[in-house]
């Protein structure tokens, strides 16, 4: 009965602070996005804007829900309700601070589900069914541009799907496990240097990469490309529909946060203040606070990303997980395998990481290049218009400075 209750007031602690902290993500990427693009950024409600977030709120919960007579109303509504639910059900086996620490008190526990022996697999799965709220959504709206949107969102997924569950099978092979548990208590035994960063520093940049996409953050916003498809698959949705599916992506996006510190990076592990061995008092707060701030990090990656990295065509998005994250991932767990059988260093791994990025590169270049030889017409029309468009701008700076 016991476990039961700390259960039910642990999902509610999360499905509770989960919004809220959403609301004020959304905070961070605009002061974020006005830092580095030299604004003020929201300053108006409360001191240095912290209430704007509570404004933006209840002006969506007031605003009148709008549900066109033309779009298909119970697929509609379902949407975001899927959303958002799977975003959630995939937070239910990711542990948030130490899971096994003697310290922290019996009615405190920071994961819902604990022992999930399939806990990589599980979130795989239900993030997968994310997409169906996407495509649903642009499907129900009955728009064309919605409907291109969730096109879109289906290629990207199906194709970043499998770059993304490869990445982490070397982690599996390491460890063992599928257990995020065991696999962060693993690397917290051997401290710093025990890391998976070490081992598979290829694997974490895919692993991230992927997950963007799986998240339809920026650079592979395709499906809500608002140059070219209005809003994408929410063009017709509004108010707290419209909010919903924001809620579920800012989820994705914690999600993302901690499974890479959790994965690559030691989880609630930091040398002297956060070992295995550390005994002193309320220990666990800072093993907390360490394993959000390495999630807090993350967030603020990919918060900049969206404001540094210009969004890439279709074409270049399906070449990038087809002819690039594909090989790779596949080369990176044969290469994991190698090392395991005849039980050589993990140490190798780092080399061989570093190895083929830098092999993938040479690849692409050379391919790229025989590119440009087979079609010489368009590589010449290609450079002869850009020296014309230098030359244009030089003529008009010199008449400029003539004018002067």
């Amino acid at each position: 009965m016991a476990e039961l209750l700390v259960t039910l007031v642990t999902i509610a602690i999360v499905v509770g602070a989960i919004p809220g902290v959403c609301n004020y993500l959304i905070l961070l990427e605009r002061k974020l996005s006005a830092w580095m693009q030299d604004r003020v950024g929201p300053n108006r409600v409360g001191p240095m804007g912290l209430f704007q977030p509570l404004a933006d709120g209840l002006k969506l919960l007031l605003k009148e829900e709008v549900i066109p007579s033309h779009v298909d109303k119970v697929l509609f509504l379902i949407a975001p309700a899927i959303s958002v639910f799977t975003a959630l059900l995939a937070f239910a086996v990711v542990p948030f601070g130490p899971t096994d620490d003697p310290g922290v008190p019996s009615f405190i526990r920071f994961i819902i589900a604990p022992g999930i022996d399939i806990g990589l697999i599980f979130i795989f799965a239900v993030g997968s069914l994310a997409v169906y709220g996407i495509v649903l959504g642009g499907w129900a709206s009955n728009n064309k541009y919605s409907a291109l949107g969730g096109l879109r969102a289906s290629a990207q997924v199906v194709s970043y799907e499998i770059p993304l569950g490869m990445s982490v099978l070397g982690i599996a092979l390491i460890s063992g496990s599928l257990n995020l548990e065991t696999i962060m208590k693993q690397q917290i035994d051997g401290g710093l240097m025990s890391w998976n960063i070490w081992f598979q520093p290829l694997a974490a940049l895919m692993f991230f990469t992927a997950s963007l996409a799986e998240a339809n953050r920026l650079p592979f916003d395709l499906a809500e490309c608002e140059q070219e498809l209005v809003g994408g698959w929410h063009t017709e949705y509004s108010a707290l529909k419209w909010a919903l599916f924001f809620l579920g992506e800012y989820t994705h996006m914690i999600t993302i946060s901690f499974l890479t510190s959790i994965l690559f990076l030691g989880g609630w592990n930091f040398p002297i203040i956060a070992e295995a061995t550390s005994s002193y008092p309320f220990v666990w707060l800072v093993k907390l606070l360490v394993l959000m701030s390495k999630a807090f990090f993350f967030i603020c990656v990919i918060i900049m990303l969206r404001w540094t990295i210009p969004r890439f065509r279709f074409d270049q998005l399906m070449e990038l997980a087809w002819r690039v994250m594909i090989p790779l991932s596949l080369a990176n767990l044969l290469m994991v395998m190698f090392v395991k059988q005849f039980d050589l260093s993990l140490w190798w791994l780092f080399l061989g990481s570093c190895g083929l990025f830098a092999a993938w590169g040479l690849i692409s270049a050379s391919l790229r290049s025989a590119e440009e030889r087979s079609r010489p017409g368009y590589v010449k029309r290609k450079k002869a218009a850009a020296s014309h468009g230098h030359g244009g701008h030089g003529h008009g700076g010199h008449g400029h400075a003539a004018a002067h």
